[in-house]
């Protein structure tokens, strides 16, 4: 039988969960819940870019509550902890692309105690992945590790080349490129902890490898002279790429390290050694890897097609959580997440 699903705000990631929602074989769409009023009643085929598909969607979170969805695919900009208990209650499950709940020790102990509850009540289960985290921190890393017998180290690299995203509120708002260097403390540095950490908490503590610590920094390097990119101009001396790292701790040196590095060009003060956007995962066991992930997607098209690395894994996730026990899911609680599809290779 098909899964009813509900998608919950539709910005870049969650049109194309929406989309693939109601393309998928294996689901029905049963609701779709709007931050924006002006999208309030609209078609929820028609705000993914399809045909009407006779969906009208809400601001109303008793009516989703009240539709007895098997799952709600929660991907707003913000959590909230009260639409999250009120949805699991209702019996609807979770899965989610905020990163809240990627491993439940990782939760404020009463805020994880509330959605446990809840969890209870309406014997439901929660789950948060996406790409990164989620995909590039615990999934890879475990099926790498999965042929060592002795690992020294496991290393991520993310690159990001943001020269053509025209996004000038993230990348200059949000993000703080072509700002000066000191406007970056190193609390704004460091914040890496909380969003990477609890993965690698969860795959170390999996590896029966737990972490004494976890560590995290950051630098940025400035324009060397003035830079047109799609968002707008960075002026020389400004921030135009910025790294995060947070290493996760054992025996005094880092076991497990993720590190983000986000460049609007590659011409920089000081150097550093770009690559184009995707991930590299570096693994020093007694089988060592070295494995390049690269996007092969046009520069103009990125903004375009990323929001699917991230859609992707949480719509394919859906069975999965649904036939999970009750409660707040990690990766390590689920089946290896398997996709579905419609037509076979070469026949779309």
């Amino acid at each position: 039988m098909s899964l009813r699903v509900v998608q919950w705000a539709t910005g870049n990631i969650g049109t194309y969960a929406l989309r693939g929602v109601i393309e998928h074989p294996g689901m029905d769409l049963a609701g779709v819940y709007v931050h924006t009023p002006a999208k309030a009643g609209c078609d929820a085929g028609e705000l993914c870019g399809l045909a009407p598909v006779g969906i009208a969607a809400t601001r109303d979170i008793e009516e989703v509550a009240g539709i007895g969805a098997d799952c709600v695919l929660y991907m707003p900009a913000r959590c909230d902890f009260d639409e999250v208990c009120r949805l699991l209650e209702s019996g609807a499950n979770i899965v989610t692309t905020r990163g809240e709940f990627h491993r439940a020790d990782s939760l404020d102990p009463a805020v994880r105690e509330r959605v446990e509850a809840a969890c209870g009540r309406g014997a439901a289960s929660i789950h948060s992945t996406g790409s990164s985290p989620g995909f590039i921190t615990e999934a890879v890393p475990l099926v790498l590790t999965s042929i060592q017998r002795r690992l020294d180290g496991l290393t991520i690299d993310e690159f990001a080349d943001l020269s053509q995203r025209n996004s000038p509120g993230l990348l200059f708002d949000v993000m703080g490129f072509g700002k000066p260097p000191a406007a970056f403390d190193e609390r704004r540095l460091s914040h890496g902890r909380i969003a990477f950490g609890p993965s690698l908490q969860l795959v170390a503590e999996a590896l029966s490898l737990p972490l004494d610590s976890l560590e995290a920094s950051g630098e940025v390097a400035t324009a060397r002279r003035a830079v047109d990119i799609a968002a707008g101009t960075l002026e020389p001396g400004s921030v135009a790429a910025q790294r995060l790292t947070v290493a996760g701790m054992r025996g005094g040196r880092p076991l497990l390290r993720f590190r983000a590095t986000w460049y609007c060009t590659p011409d920089l003060d000081p150097s550093w050694d770009l690559h184009p956007t995707g991930w590299r995962i570096t693994v020093d066991g007694d089988a060592p890897l070295d494995i390049d992930m690269r996007f092969p997607i046009p520069l103009e098209r990125m903004a375009a097609t990323t929001p699917a690395y991230t859609a992707n894994r949480a719509v394919n996730a859906v069975s999965a959580v649904c036939a999970a026990a009750p409660g707040i899911r990690s990766t390590l609680d689920l089946p290896q997440i398997v996709a579905t599809f419609e037509h076979e290779v070469g026949n779309p």
